[in-house]
């Protein structure tokens, strides 16, 4: 069984975001939520890298907007993808730091999980260093396997 992706969602809006964690826990995410993007800084500074797969915020909130909080976010963790909705389609050209915009109410759910799949698909951690064994020589294989008489 695979670990369920982990999602930090933000936005000032309490119904939007109890909307949006209830959408992507019923698809199998696990969801951290707040209202707050200071809240959301500090959970990224305690949270282990790679530990959470998705930044999904919001783009106009009263105490720091989405573009801020993404670039805060990826100074604490580089790799995380971010993907910001926003409640007007005229914002999309105000988008200047997620991977990903959507607007808000002209999506459908079905757009927004397609679009979280596929980031948090994209995400990828360090990779892995794997070390080649070379074939013996035959003058190794002799001394490692004596011939028996």
């Amino acid at each position: 069984m695979r670990p369920k992706k982990t999602i930090l969602c933000v936005d000032d809006n309490e119904q939007s975001l109890s909307v949006r964690k209830f959408l992507l826990e019923t698809r199998g995410y696990r969801v951290l939520d707040t209202q707050s993007p200071h809240h959301a800084l500090e959970m990224l500074t305690r949270a282990l890298p790679g530990s959470v797969d998705l930044l999904l915020t919001d783009l106009t909130m009263p105490q720091m907007d989405g573009n801020s909080l993404i670039r805060r976010a990826k100074e604490i963790h580089p790799a995380l993808p971010s993907l910001m909705v926003s409640g007007t389609i005229t914002s999309a050209d105000r988008n200047e730091a997620a991977d990903a915009f959507l607007p808000k109410g002209a999506n459908s759910a079905s757009e927004l999980l397609d679009r979280v799949r596929i980031l948090v698909a994209r995400k990828r951690g360090p990779k892995k260093h794997v070390v080649q064994m070379s074939p013996l020589a035959p003058q190794q294989r002799t001394e490692m396997y004596p011939a028996t008489a």
